[in-house]
């Protein structure tokens, strides 16, 4: 039997997924009733849904009109659930180049920090970083993925700035997004790719912030032109 908190997340994800997509679009009313009667729930569920869409800016209520869908502008685009629907959407790779080009402006200083804090601290990026390769050589793609997501998570949060660890989170949800259909363009640079995050792990351990910066621009940056590159291929 589905439970109560199942069916409000299959409502607050189908919904924020046709906004998202474009196919509620800008200006559209949500109307309770019609939602509760789709899917078969309760009104309560289908106000709780929109209450995290409106706290996501996906949606506002109006007086004498309605709940109605905001534009992109108007959403919460670091929210992990945000990330989630645009990676299932023919946004995933605006969503990929607008958020690497981002984390080119925090994961180098994060690096910077992280190794003047002692090699004891960046321990942890160093030891994911390893598994990384690991993986890719054994090809193991979950493996690669778990590793990846404890890479940027140490990096970010061992930095000593609170901010830089808040981040970790919307990191984690970008990297997972390019598991949840057939368009992981990363595979076939995964080897090459988990150097990358090894130089910056080794750079980082040997407290040399200079060069911790340049390796995490060049990591990020790689992967920001990977999927530009992707992007314009698929689109010619």
């Amino acid at each position: 039997m589905t439970t109560p908190r199942g069916l409000h997340a299959q409502v607050l994800d189908t919904l924020g997924q046709r906004i998202v997509s474009g196919a509620s679009a800008v200006g559209v009313v949500l109307r309770p009733e019609e939602i509760a009667t789709e899917f078969g729930v309760s009104r309560s569920v289908v106000r709780e849904a929109l209450r995290v869409l409106q706290s996501l800016g996906l949606v506002e209520p109006r007086q004498r009109i309605g709940t109605q869908v905001l534009p992109v502008t108007s959403w919460e685009l670091l929210s992990p659930s945000v990330i989630r629907w645009r990676g299932l959407s023919d946004g995933y790779f605006v969503q990929q180049r607008e958020l690497l080009e981002l984390r080119l402006g925090i994961e180098p200083v994060a690096a910077s920090l992280l190794a003047g804090r002692g090699a004891g601290a960046g321990a942890p990026v160093l030891a994911a970083a390893l598994e990384m390769v690991a993986a890719a050589a054994s090809g193991d793609g979950r493996a690669y993925l778990e590793a990846d997501v404890r890479f940027h998570r140490a990096l970010l949060t061992g930095s000593g700035n609170a901010v830089f660890g808040h981040f970790a989170g919307t990191v984690e949800a970008l990297l997972r997004t390019r598991t949840s259909e057939s368009r992981d363009t990363i595979t076939r640079w995964t080897g090459t790719a988990a150097g990358r995050h090894e130089a910056v792990g080794r750079a980082v351990v040997a407290g040399d912030a200079d060069a911790a910066a340049a390796a995490a621009t060049a990591m990020v940056g790689v992967t920001r032109d990977e999927f530009i590159a992707e992007a314009a291929g698929r689109s010619a």
